[in-house]
């Protein structure tokens, strides 16, 4: 069984490389109006995407080959009153740069929607707005020369909004509905507090979805023992795609603050969960999601390469014996 490593977004180990440099809409309006106001989110823009291109090489370097985009990385491109504000056409040679090398180096990229991004609300602008949000990371994507569906958007069901089953209806109701661009690209995670892990399972088997499994959402909700026998059905949804199963790993901050994510990874649970995996006979990448980023990655790296039964292959790659 063959398993690498992600992370999330932002690392800790380039000096000034945040890609999510922001403005608030606050801030922006209350700047004179004209080109400044437009220059300086183009400023933005324009570092994020660098800063990106600088993570990716450096994620080259250390042969870690799954990331997460972040979703920042255009401020305020879905607001209404930019909506005019052609940040493709400004960025075309950027993104395409970007996206060239995350082609060239078979890196595995997928993005996160915030939780604001609810297709199953009852309330039809909750949900435009959702559609909006898709669309502008799907618009990205595209920009950068990722028209293949194996680069992917997370998304949650979203709220039980007082009856689950009609929110868990209405989330497959407005799936269906959404552009291919769209829905081809999704793949539907089990949250902390509202839809669990055989809630997803029953959703993506019946809209035709992957799943991607959150162990530590799961463990906030059920045994973490149970995992041993739905796991193969969760990755039995993955069948396919041209990549394969993708699971979410995190340790909780605290026993009092359980739902939080820690700033690294707890050896021992991973392990067990490798346990659980390595049955399903299945290879599989893992996107970490520690607060420590990149070093939190590194670290659990150096752990697995000590382990008896894992061949460490390179930073991000493991085989299990």
């Amino acid at each position: 069984m063959r398993f690498r490593l992600g992370y999330v977004a932002m690392t800790l180990n380039l000096e000034d490389c945040s890609p999510s440099g922001t403005l608030t809409y606050k801030a922006f309006s209350g700047m004179p109006e004209g080109d400044s106001r437009i220059n300086r989110l183009r400023r933005i823009t324009g570092k994020n995407l660098l800063n990106t291109l600088r993570i990716l090489k450096y994620n080259k370097a250390l042969n870690i080959h799954v990331y997460r985009l972040t979703s920042r990385l255009v401020p305020l491109a879905t607001h209404p009153d930019l909506c005019e504000w052609d940040y493709i056409t400004d960025f075309k040679s950027e993104l395409q740069q970007i996206g060239q090398f995350i082609i060239e180096n078979n890196f595995r990229v997928s993005a996160h929607p915030d939780h604001f991004t609810l297709i199953n609300s009852p309330l039809e602008k909750v949900v435009d707005d959702a559609v909006k949000d898709l669309d502008y990371h799907v618009k990205l994507f595209e920009a950068m020369g990722l028209g293949d569906y194996k680069y992917k958007l997370v998304l949650h069901v979203g709220g039980v909004y007082g009856n689950k089953k009609e929110a868990a209806d209405r989330f497959c109701e407005n799936c269906g509905r959404l552009p291919d661009r769209i829905r081809k690209r999704l793949i539907i995670e089990n949250d902390d507090k509202s839809f669990n892990t055989y809630d997803v399972l029953e959703i993506c088997n019946r809209i035709k979805l992957p799943m991607v499994l959150d162990v530590h959402h799961h463990n906030c909700l059920l045994e973490p023992g149970e995992l041993k026998h739905v796991l193969p059905d969760i990755f039995k949804t993955w069948d396919g795609e041209e990549l394969n199963p993708k699971i979410h790993f995190s340790s909780p901050k605290s026993e009092k603050d359980y739902r939080s994510h820690a700033d690294y990874i707890d050896y021992d649970s991973f392990v067990d969960f490798l346990s659980i995996a390595k049955e399903t006979g299945r290879d599989f990448d893992v996107m970490l999601e520690a607060k420590a980023k990149d070093t939190a990655l590194l670290k659990l790296s150096e752990e697995l390469a000590a382990a008896e039964g894992i061949i460490r292959l390179n930073n991000g790659e493991f085989y299990m014996q």
